[in-house]
């Protein structure tokens, strides 16, 4: 027998809640709609905002920005963070007006030395040769820039106007194509794509492991290429008030995933199972079984490491939130052993069994293992079993073996021991 089995009986299933009144302070309208209040049966049911999407994005909009000004100030950031379309639409127009700033520019250079007045005139050398209108000088604007360089359209000797613009136009043009094909090359190399093939499990599980309540989740990687460094860290999401009376919404705390052992820094060649250890320092040691669907809470994990083709930090997130954790349930087993080599099954990656865990919170278990004065994995219902049993046997002795060994203590204490 174990603990599981014994606090899975009727005298010890009963879970006792007390309701806790909470102050409530003057707060504004949307601290106030927050505020941790009695939750009922019907509230259960309601759907709970994310924080962070299954996808990895979070869902928090900034609103009411007046200092957009910061925004231009790191232009180029500013161009790589957004959505492809704008970002095409901008490559576009750059070049486009550049094009037809330079043209106009050169078209005003021929305008105003006359070459518009004497294009058939042999004995006339113009600025640009063959420039005879506003298009012919964007297109040559273009050869200039692009460095194409046809052939047809050539600048002279006896225009320094136009060798100055030349000279002007050529620095301008590299700047603004070193600017926005780099641009475009962090945008397309950067490694948000890579975390697409990370994957995490579509529900965390609690559930006895080596005698300790865990909370877990699993971790993969879809590709053969590695992530270099990988680590595993994960926050709780949750709303709180202090003992002050101050609100915190969306509080975070940090969940231990093995820090201070190492076990959160991964070789993640096949998938692995993440454990959270259910102790004293963990925000769910006092969280039942009863009470983890009336919590409103969300498990944020954040997976990190170096992208080992490029180099570049690659993050992938997800998360969880109660009705996502499974209580009583462990991850099905995805490894196996083949022909001179491993193989990973994804079809069973997000697949769970149901297991025997005992409903009590961590904090419940450890207070009766501490009162049995057993370890978690022994029997407490065996134990007490045992001593009504001795008792039984002292009692059906006779008086005087009793008064016998009630006079040597110290054979006592050894019959006890054995």
């Amino acid at each position: 027998l174990n603990l599981t089995n014994v606090l899975e009986g009727d005298s010890m299933d009963q879970d006792v809640e007390s309701p806790v009144a909470i102050h409530q302070p003057k707060l504004p309208k949307q601290a106030r709609d927050d505020l941790p209040r009695h939750i009922s049966r019907d509230r259960t049911k309601r759907k709970i905002q994310r924080y962070v999407r299954k996808d990895g994005k979070c869902n928090v909009h900034h609103g009411n920005v007046r200092e957009t000004y910061r925004y231009l100030t790191d232009i180029f950031t500013t161009l790589v963070d957004l959505k492809w379309r704008f970002n095409l639409l901008i490559f576009v127009m750059v070049y486009t007006v550049t094009w037809l700033f330079f043209g106009m520019i050169w078209w005003l250079i021929a305008y105003i030395r006359g070459d518009m007045d004497h294009i058939e005139d042999p004995s006339w050398t113009p600025c640009v040769t063959n420039l005879n209108g506003f298009v012919s000088a964007f297109l040559f604007s273009i050869e200039t820039e692009t460095t194409i360089g046809y052939g047809y359209r050539v600048i002279t000797d006896k225009c320094p106007e136009g060798i100055i613009l030349l000279l002007i136009q050529s620095v301008l043009g590299s700047i603004v194509n070193a600017f926005m094909v780099g641009c475009m090359f962090v945008k397309i190399s950067q490694p948000k794509k890579r975390a697409e093939t990370l994957v995490f499990s579509t529900h965390a599980v609690i559930s006895m492991r080596d005698g300790k309540l865990c909370l877990m989740f699993r971790v993969g990687d879809l590709r053969n290429s590695h992530i270099v460094e990988a680590s595993i860290r994960a926050k709780l999401i949750k709303s709180k008030q202090t003992s002050e009376g101050e609100f915190i919404p969306l509080n975070q705390t940090d969940i231990n995933v093995g820090y201070y052992t190492g076990d959160d820094r991964l070789f993640l060649v096949s998938p692995l199972i993440i454990s959270h250890e259910i102790n004293q320092q963990s925000p769910f040691w006092e969280i039942s079984k009863a009470q983890l669907p009336k919590e409103e809470l969300e498990i944020v994990v954040i997976l990190e490491g170096m992208v080992e083709a490029t180099g570049m930090t690659c993050q992938a997130r997800s998360s969880y939130i109660t009705s996502e954790i499974l209580w009583g349930y462990r991850f099905t087993p995805v490894l196996t052993l083949e022909d001179g080599f491993y193989e990973v099954d994804y079809n069973s990656f997000h697949e769970t069994y149901e297991t025997s865990t005992p409903s009590l919170s961590a904090k419940e278990l450890a207070e009766l293992a501490n009162r049995a004065e057993l370890p978690l994995s022994w029997s407490v219902s065996s134990k007490l079993n045992q001593h009504a049993e001795l008792e039984t046997e002292e009692e059906e002795k006779n008086p005087e073996e009793l008064t016998e060994r009630n006079g040597d203590v110290a054979n006592l204490e050894n019959e006890s021991k054995v």
